[in-house]
């Protein structure tokens, strides 16, 4: 018999990007498989940011969780890519 896993659906605040990022991974446990958050309000990334992000994806790592941001617009996806971050998510349009 083959469960399926229903996959988690975060809202990153655009403001508060390395909160909800904290938030967010406090929210998760090893049960989910599939995780997938909205990036449709963040318009940059700062280093707490970028610090969380790598944090959320060991924490995946770890797990055996996937992470799919989604909505990432193109100044925020250079910079996950330029901190070598970039590799750890999938992106969902």
């Amino acid at each position: 018999m083959t469960m399926t896993t229903i996959p988690v659906w975060h809202e990153i605040d655009g403001e508060r990007v390395a909160d909800s990022l904290h938030e967010t991974c406090q929210k998760l446990n090893g049960d989910a498989g599939n995780v997938s958050l909205d990036f449709s309000l963040v318009r940059r990334i700062d280093p707490s940011a970028l610090k969380a992000l790598g944090e959320l994806a060991s924490w995946a790592d770890e797990k055996s969780v996937k992470i799919a941001l989604r909505a990432v617009n193109v100044d925020v996806y250079r910079v996950l890519k330029l901190m070598k971050l970039a590799s750890r998510f999938s992106f969902v349009a």
